[in-house]
């Protein structure tokens, strides 16, 4: 067979090829150049206290101290993890379940079960009480 016989599929593929790349790169892409966010920790509730112990030894290590992101998670004080676009119980979901990565390429996170109910309840409160600190409230997610 001759090349030029497949060279219009050839170029078809490179095409296809091409653009599923720009649009992966686009969506799965190198993280920003800064996933780091400027926490200010305002003074919490008790319940956010204990969330914050809680954070610190099973949660900082990826998504950094006070939710402020690392090379190995995306920052939770960011507007992405609003309660509009992910309500409490998607935080109590993602520690018992695990996440598939979705908004940020850090990769998957894994369960977490050594995290109780308990505990993600006052985490959550913690996170929560930090986003308001910092400016992020509920905003209504509209699928676009």
């Amino acid at each position: 067979m001759k090349i030029a016989e497949h060279l219009p599929k050839v170029i078809i593929a490179v095409v296809v090829l091409g653009g599923g790349a720009a649009v992966a790169s686009k969506l799965f892409g190198p993280p920003p150049e800064s996933v780091y966010v400027d926490v200010k920790v305002p003074e919490l509730s008790q319940q956010a206290a204990r969330g914050k112990e809680a954070f610190d030894v099973n949660c900082a290590g990826c998504h950094g101290d006070n939710g402020s992101g690392s090379e190995k998670g995306p920052p939770l004080v960011h507007d992405i993890y609003n309660p509009g676009h992910h309500a409490d119980a998607a935080f109590s979901l993602a520690a018992k379940r695990g996440v598939q990565s979705h908004h940020w390429p850090f990769g998957n996170m894994p369960p977490q079960p050594q995290v109780n109910e308990r505990q993600m309840a006052s985490i959550v409160k913690y996170v929560r009480e930090l986003q308001m600190a910092n400016g992020i409230f509920f905003r209504e997610h509209k699928m676009q």
